[in-house]
């Protein structure tokens, strides 16, 4: 299986900044973003070779901006290993929902940019501005990566219990691929989700829940697996996530979601698929797809 395991991995989640020796610190912990170049130091010990860097371009829980320019700017240092997402607040402009946020969209993809996001904006995710924006991504072509947030407290797209704000835009913008990330997203991958254990990382077995009905439902779902959300809904239940990746092995997409120098969960999520695949749980095939496949086919890369 050697030979298979050495695929070269897409990091569909990436932050990263540009410059490091003015990033401030991140509280409480003292510590600050990633670096481009400790994080290509991590990527080279677990196996990754490209990764999509993600601007975050709203203020709630941030402590400094991650632009589209310095992204850009790490994509042409790097172009080997980076590639990049816009990014655009909803609210930009004129903040009244009625903006045609297009042209700034178009300017970015003409230099490049694969995507959008991750949209972190703490209003509703089924908001007149946050349905312009997406409004915006169909007719340019650009997937979205979305942040759900539980309420109006920190950042991320506001949906209730059960998604049914993320099913309205699913079913209103069927051609926009839309890439869900966060712990109220993952925590739906049961059935059992309760309005308090949705925005943290619940635990036990698996009951088919509302992840797997909107991806039955909504072909334009994609599920990005970054960060200890990701990383938990399949690793609480390792014979669900067998079972899930096999049905939706077309619509996962690997990701790390690293922000800071000492985390360690790429190490993590890298082994955990390998056993997968070890085991005989998921197939070669979808194993490929997962870390590869198809985020070369959501970016339009050449394989």
């Amino acid at each position: 299986m050697e030979h298979i395991k050495a695929i070269k991995k897409i990091d569909i989640h990436a932050h990263a900044t540009a410059f490091p020796e003015f990033f401030p610190p991140l509280y409480p912990n003292g510590q600050r973003m990633i670096s481009a170049e400790e994080l290509l130091s991590v990527y080279d010990q677990v196996g990754v070779d490209q990764a999509v860097l993600l601007p975050i371009a709203s203020p709630e829980g941030q402590l400094a901006a991650m632009t589209n320019e310095a992204c850009k700017m790490l994509s042409d240092r790097y172009p080997d290993r980076f590639l990049w997402f816009c990014n655009v607040d909803p609210r930009a402009m004129a903040n009244d929902g009625a903006c045609d946020l297009s042209g700034l969209l178009s300017h970015y993809q003409s230099l490049g940019a694969r995507g959008c996001g991750e949209v972190t904006a703490n209003i509703y995710m089924d908001d007149n501005k946050t349905d312009r924006l997406f409004s915006a991504c169909e007719e340019l072509g650009l997937p979205v990566t979305i942040h759900i947030a539980p309420e109006f407290k920190s950042y991320g797209l506001v949906d209730e219990l059960g998604l049914p704000r993320l099913e309205k835009m699913l079913k209103k913008h069927p051609k926009l691929k839309i890439l869900g990330h966060s712990q109220p997203f993952w925590s739906e991958i049961s059935g059992d989700v309760t309005e308090k254990t949705r925005g943290d990382y619940p635990t036990g077995k698996v009951v088919d829940g509302r992840i797997s009905e909107l991806l039955r439902n909504y072909p334009n779902l994609y599920c990005d697996i970054s960060a200890g959300s990701g990383l938990n809904a399949f690793m609480r239940d390792p014979e669900y996530a067998s079972r899930f990746i096999e049905e939706f092995s077309d619509r996962i997409l690997f990701g790390l979601d690293m922000c800071l120098p000492t985390q360690k969960h790429p190490f993590v999520a890298a082994e955990f698929f390998d056993k997968l695949l070890d085991e005989g749980a998921i197939s070669p095939e979808n194993y490929k797809k997962v870390l590869r496949e198809n985020a070369v086919k959501i970016l339009k890369l050449e394989k």
